[in-house]
């Protein structure tokens, strides 16, 4: 890997020549911040700052397709309004590794002039390695920082505070502007013990609020839920009863981006004389990315590989398996191993399962039925509503009242959640003394202006609708695409072949009729017989040889045959008219 380190001189040569404390060209230049994703949604994270002609860009994230969505690999931010001010971007800062801050990167770079991305050292492993699926996108150029790193980038002056997550290497942002200091705190959580990490520094915290801060940017993911994050020691206590108490195989599930589950399930599996298998592919190069840099500590044999796994060589409770798909995800490790679908591992009796995750919304069902499969063949499961096998990564609403007790800002932007979250840590903000005319709960794209006087939100909006990622199309499929996919897996589709002769339009044999989706046509003949009927009397009744005769004839079986099949069956398929001459 290729990073650019941490030194002043080079970092100035290739950062732009106007740095903050120059006097501005106008006396009435404001600070514009608009936030492209994550304020209507949980990912697709961005954020922009623009001040006059100098662009900053904060996190570049992917958002995972909704149920309505079918076919789509993922959402990304739409950077229409970069189009023609790419000399303007003077960076892309980085708050931490995980795909909803970092999975739009490869499809934006290109587009904006592949500016330099300023980020941990961790993290930079983890964007260059997903580069790598990409062939065709430019190099990328890394800034190497640190909580002790200081940039000019423009006329903002940027430096960096280290926060918890369940990644390390993720770090709060501090925006000082010529109108004011804006902190970003980017994912966080409180945890006075971490694993794997040092905790956050509440000093230095402290610090940057008593030097006055205009706007804290702050996430609101877990804000309606009560109380402090439990630490990740609290997690590993309770991880260690299991291990003491396991017959069998354990097997882990967690998110690929997880690193300190990961990390506590080898340092318990090396306690307790186990061999570790990690499965699933971004899980196996995360861990391996972290393990290079320093990260990861676990001794060399260790991980086992699966081409030297053998039931017979590796007695059960000798066993442990980290995999993903906790959620439930269609082609994840958890879910081909429940089915055994898996090419050398499936569940036998005394596998003990552990959950290390929370059910993301949505994915309710999903999990409880990967949860019987995995119990009528014998596994224990254990849960977090079961033990506290499980921290999330995000501040709940004691540690968010003390975020914005130590920054002390004027103005509250909560970020990185849907509405209703944003609202609720918008009302955390109240209770902590910050005026309610401060506290700025902004849809995506909404611009928000602040100058020496004060801030507001504007009712101006740049273009934030989804530009989605389906195989190596970017923004191909359209709404209309979408719609036209949720008809077919909701009602199905008809095709109706109607062959003409050339010269006359004359109607050649009975129309043909094929279903996909819509009714098993073995079993509903009359009904099938009943539209072949109605199609072919519309072509009669349509003979023509006028050149507008295909569209004409199209549009009547579409618009007929939709009528009459909503009539008989209160379902309305796709119908699709094909028109052969001969």
């Amino acid at each position: 890997m290729m990073f650019q380190h941490k030194q002043t001189k080079q970092h100035e040569q290739t950062a732009p020549r106007r740095f903050f404390g120059q006097k501005s060209s106008s006396h009435t230049a404001k600070l514009r911040v608009m936030v492209m994703g994550g304020l209507e949604e949980v990912g697709r994270n961005m954020t922009m700052l623009e001040y006059e002609n100098d662009i900053v860009i904060i996190d570049m994230g992917l958002q995972f397709p909704e149920d309505d969505m079918p076919g789509i690999d993922y959402i990304i931010p739409n950077v229409s309004y970069l189009k023609g001010k790419e000399k303007n971007i003077r960076g892309v800062i980085i708050t931490h590794g995980h795909y909803d801050h970092i999975g739009g990167i490869p499809h934006i770079l290109p587009k904006i002039g592949n500016p330099i991305i300023y980020t941990g050292k961790l993290s930079a492993g983890i964007i260059e390695r997903r580069q790598e699926d990409f062939k065709d996108a430019p190099k990328l150029k890394f800034y190497l920082i640190d909580e002790n790193s200081k940039i000019n980038l423009g006329k903002f002056r940027v430096e960096f505070f280290r926060v918890n997550h369940n990644i390390p290497d993720s770090f709060g942002v501090v925006m000082h502007s010529p109108v004011g200091t804006i902190v970003h705190t980017g994912d966080f959580k409180i945890d006075h013990s971490p694993i794997n990490d040092t905790p956050a520094d509440l000093n230095r915290i402290a610090q940057i609020g008593s030097q006055g801060v205009m706007a804290l940017m702050a996430d609101s993911t877990n804000a309606e839920q009560e109380g402090h994050q439990i630490s990740e020691t609290k997690v590993s206590a309770e991880l260690e009863k299991i291990f003491e108490n396991a017959k069998g195989r354990i097997i882990v599930g967690t998110f690929a981006s997880n690193l300190n589950r990961i990390q506590q399930a080898i340092t318990l599996a090396e306690k307790f004389g186990r061999k570790v298998l990690i499965e699933g592919r971004s899980l196996k190069n995360n861990t391996d990315i972290a393990h290079k840099l320093g990260y990861m500590k676990f001794a060399s044999g260790t991980l086992v590989e699966p081409e030297f796994y053998s039931p017979k060589k590796y007695a059960n409770d000798k066993v442990v398996i980290i995999g993903s798909g906790a959620q439930g995800e269609r082609n994840a490790f958890l879910v081909r191993f429940a089915n055994e679908e898996h090419r050398y591992l499936s569940p036998i009796e005394g596998d003990t399962v552990i959950f290390s995750s929370s059910v993301v919304p949505g994915n309710e069902r999903t999990v409880q039925s990967l949860m019987d499969t995995l119990s009528r063949k014998g596994a224990k499961l254990v849960h977090y509503k079961l033990m506290d096998v499980h921290a999330g990564g995000h501040a709940k609403q004691e540690d968010l009242k003390l975020m914005m007790q130590l920054i002390k800002p004027k103005y509250l932007i909560p970020i990185e959640a849907n509405h209703y979250m944003l609202q609720v840590h918008g009302d955390l903000g109240e209770q902590v003394g910050i005026d309610k005319k401060n506290i700025f709960v902004a849809d995506n794209g909404q611009v928000m202006e602040f100058s020496k006087e004060g801030g507001h939100m504007t009712k101006e909006y740049v273009p934030t609708d989804y530009v989605m990622v389906d195989g190596l199309g970017v923004g191909d499929v359209s709404n209309i695409v979408l719609r036209d996919r949720r008809v077919m897996s909701e009602d199905g589709m008809l095709v109706i072949i109607a062959t003409v002769r050339q010269k006359t339009g004359e109607l050649v044999g009975n129309p043909d009729i094929i279903s996909r989706g819509f009714v098993y046509m073995k079993e509903n003949k009359k009904l099938i017989e009943d539209t072949r009927m109605k199609v072919k009397k519309i072509c009669i009744d349509n003979d023509t040889v006028s050149p507008a005769f295909d569209d004409h004839i199209k549009n009547k079986i579409r618009e007929e045959v939709g009528s009459f099949l909503y009539k008989v069956t209160r379902r309305r398929p796709m119908i699709l008219p094909v028109v052969i001459k001969v």
